[in-house]
């Protein structure tokens, strides 16, 4: 059975930086558009960003592991090597991080690699990998 795709729908207050961010930065194929929306592949899944600057705000964080996380955040899960890629590629763009790539639960059931970054309008992308992709889900 093939895995079922998921569909993100979020708000960002301008498409152009948007567009540059995912295509450019992170590496999105472009879908269908409008003059309020961009669909983008993004690793695989849906993601469609819609013009709303009212919507488009900051969140509140919760410490997980000694960060502090952004409660509302979207990302993906990617292969060990494709997430050192990232990192790099992102360090070489001078992207700040709002939680710098490091290992997290490191030695406990669930150790997994993240790394936190905020796109132009201000949602927050976590990108991990772990190096059992069984683990993903461990307790």
């Amino acid at each position: 059975m093939t895995m079922p795709r998921f569909h993100l729908a979020f708000p960002v207050n301008d498409l152009a930086a948007t567009r540059r961010f995912y295509v450019e930065l992170l590496g999105c194929a472009v879908g269908r558009e409008s003059e309020a929306w961009i669909d983008f592949d993004f690793f695989g899944h849906q993601i469609t960003a819609h013009l709303s600057p009212q919507e488009a705000r900051g969140v509140a964080a919760n410490p997980v592991d000694g960060d502090n996380v952004p409660v509302r955040h979207f990302g993906a899960i990617l292969e060990w090597e494709a997430w050192h890629t990232l990192a790099d590629t992102l360090r070489r763009h001078d992207v700040k991080f709002l939680i710098h790539p490091h290992i997290r639960f490191r030695g406990e059931s669930g150790e997994q690699a993240t790394m936190f970054i905020h796109d132009p309008s201000g949602n927050a992308l976590e990108f991990k990998s772990f190096q059992d992709m069984q683990c993903v889900f461990a307790r």
